[in-house]
């Protein structure tokens, strides 16, 4: 067996037992694009060995989605299907885990009107509304991971041929998740119960407030709402079994108080959204919705993020990643936000997760609002972490604890 052959089923191997933790008789969703097929069918053998019941694929491709931009008329994308999101609420009731593989082209949809764009996320963030329920509660096991592709990896090595690209990106991801090792589910039991650690600590110190600051004009103030709870590295679904969401993952997160942000913070990567960057750009807060913003590349296309609802303009989610993660140490800009959140700090934009409060995942969107935390039909994440990122916890009886220093654990 080759190298890239054996990580490859180590890499599906990891997937079904630690990302998803497939039992006997669950089925499961696979959203894949076409040009995934043979590791798609990996993942399916492997996951009917340990008592999948049924699989069921969710096919993309680039060429087509693009021609579909270019050729269809607003008002398409204005409405989502129903029947797509009926399906997924179906498997969803019937207790599917969901497994997402991230690969499209990172500029997919450069020079593509931008309100088609903006039309389809908010129409599909509606229509999907119900079915998002399940994964952003935890109800239901959910992992989001990635594999190469030819359009992703011209991206990132435009100087390689297409071939030598792929090969590229491969390894590359086989280090960000740790399958270049002899053990890599040993190696993310090990993983998890690190970024546990940090969990642990952090629920401890119960801080009120979060304080950034770096040179690149960063200087920004998150009030944390009473009873917020920090997690990361691993969830736990309704029905008692654990799940890793996110592979890679290097974050700790939890959720702001909707409207105690104050100041000015400075994007640390490009973010991708929608098939397009938009970089090097800034946003201002006050009282916890967004007053000001500005990007030199992507301005129209930040705009119409913003724009997708209310929720879209206040905060959901606070991370905190090191600047040492693996995946900023790779050197890769990967122009993919599961990869590129994990390379530092970040923010998202949207809804937050109602399980990074006590007893969110029962609380009405009614009752979250009254504890502070936002919803919207959107969650973008975007890096702020710099080399020289401060991050300074205030408790409630007022000490200040330093937490972050020259982008690193100062705990």
């Amino acid at each position: 067996m080759s190298v890239f052959s054996e990580r490859i089923e180590k890499y599906a191997q990891l997937i079904v037992k630690i990302g998803l933790n497939i039992k006997q008789g669950d089925p499961l969703v696979i959203s894949a694009p076409v040009d995934g097929a043979f590791f798609v069918r990996i993942i399916a053998k492997k996951a009917y060995e340990l008592g999948c019941s049924d699989i069921f694929i969710n096919w993309s491709d680039d060429l087509l989605t693009r021609l579909r931009y270019e050729n269809a008329p607003l008002e398409v994308f204005e409405n989502f299907p129903r029947w797509k999101a009926e399906a997924l609420e179906d498997y969803a009731k019937k207790g599917a885990k969901f497994l997402y593989l991230s690969g499209e082209d990172p500029q997919l949809l450069q020079g593509i009107d931008t309100k088609k764009i903006s039309a389809h996320n908010k129409s599909s963030g509606i229509a999907l509304r119900e079915y998002m329920n399940y994964t952003m509660n935890d109800i239901n096991s959910w992992c989001v991971t990635a594999m190469a592709t030819t359009n992703w990896a011209k991206r990132i090595f435009p100087d390689k041929n297409d071939d030598e690209a792929v090969s590229m990106l491969w390894d590359a991801i086989f280090k960000a998740v740790r399958v270049d090792l002899d053990n890599p589910i040993e190696e993310w039991e090990t993983h998890i119960n690190t970024l546990t650690e940090k969990v642990n600590y952090l629920n401890k110190m119960a801080f009120t407030r979060l304080h950034y600051t770096s040179s690149n004009g960063t200087n920004l103030e998150i009030e944390l709402p009473d009873g917020h709870i920090w997690a990361g590295g691993s969830s736990v679904n309704a029905k008692e079994e654990r799940f890793v969401a996110n592979m890679p993952t290097e974050e700790v997160f939890t959720l702001p108080y909707k409207y105690g942000v104050n100041g000015i913070v400075y994007s640390a990567k490009p973010l991708n959204y929608g098939g397009n960057l938009i970089e090097d750009f800034e946003i201002t807060f006050k009282n916890g919705k967004v007053v000001s913003y500005h990007a030199n590349k992507g301005q129209s296309l930040l705009k119409e993020l913003l724009d997708i609802d209310e929720g879209s303009k206040y905060l959901g989610e606070v991370a905190l990643v090191p600047f040492s993660s693996p995946i900023e140490k790779a050197g890769i800009l990967f122009m993919n936000t599961l990869f590129d959140e994990n390379a530092a700090c970040h923010l998202a934009l949207g809804k937050a997760y109602p399980t990074c409060i006590e007893n969110g995942s029962s609380m009405s969107l009614d009752e979250l609002e009254i504890h502070g935390v936002n919803d919207s039909v959107s969650h973008e994440d975007f890096m702020i972490g710099a080399s020289d990122l401060t991050i300074t916890g205030i408790t409630k009886s007022g000490e200040q604890v330093e937490i972050f220093k020259n982008g690193e654990w100062a705990v």
